[in-house]
């Protein structure tokens, strides 16, 4: 579905991306992990058309994304979230669904819509003012639910855990497991508790100052010893 290759992205004299190459399905839940900087989100950029990358390529089921403008890359089953979530303001939580829908898709289901605010548990604000009467664990459901209204076959999650405590984290946590089942949507997340991405993912990729240095299972990429001195700074004993 989504090949990268020899991918970079350059900001003057920063490399923030540096000749990354991956391939992602849609029978993928993919942890991205990495220290702060490491390029996680400039990744994320890169392939949703946020930011022009310097070299290599860009494919979505061998279709070459380089050039793609956001509507274009929506519209072929990329779809993401923010860190920060950014609800449309003065719309109501439903309004807010109809316009990323049209975003992606080009047209309105309200049927999908329905069924996309339940799963997500905001059926019961659904009315309500999106910027001002959603509590955080509801903005982030908002994010997720805004995203999967474009159609998407392929989820970017950019750190959509951060700042829930622990229980909403792991009740957050089942929605995504079975948003994969359910929506038959590969997933690539940004997080940086370890095990949360050891419960949820069956596969890690680590960024270091903008390169790929681990992809495989949690386990063993948790256990490698560049992925430890990565974060540590030190060899592991």
């Amino acid at each position: 579905m989504l090949q990268l290759d020899n991918l970079s992205v350059r900001f003057g004299g920063l490399t923030a991306v540096d000749g990354v190459t991956l391939s992602v399905g849609t029978e993928d839940v993919v942890g991205l992990v990495g220290a702060n900087g490491a390029g996680k989100t400039t990744l994320f950029n890169a392939i949703s058309g946020l930011v022009r990358p310097t070299s290599g390529k860009i494919a979505f089921d061998g279709a070459d994304m380089m050039n793609a403008p956001m509507y274009k890359r929506a519209q072929m089953g990329i779809g993401r979230t923010f860190q920060i979530p950014q609800p449309m303001h003065e719309l109501t939580v439903r309004e807010n669904l109809i316009v990323a829908q049209r975003f992606g898709t080009g047209r309105v289901d309200p049927h999908k819509i329905d069924e996309i605010l339940a799963f997500t548990s905001l059926d019961g604000k659904a009315e309500r003012n999106a910027a001002t009467e959603l509590a955080l664990t509801e903005l982030k459901a908002l994010e997720v639910a805004k995203a999967l209204a474009t159609n998407p076959r392929l989820l970017l999650l950019d750190e959509v855990l951060a700042g829930l405590e622990t229980t909403g984290k792991r009740r957050f946590m089942n929605m995504l497991k079975d948003l994969h089942e359910k929506f038959s949507v590969g997933i690539v997340i940004i997080e940086h508790d370890i095990e949360t991405i050891s419960n949820l993912c069956r596969r890690v990729v680590v960024l270091n100052f903008g390169q790929l240095i681990a992809d495989g299972t949690p386990d063993a990429v948790f256990r490698d010893p560049a992925v430890i001195k990565s974060y540590t700074g030190t060899e592991h004993a």
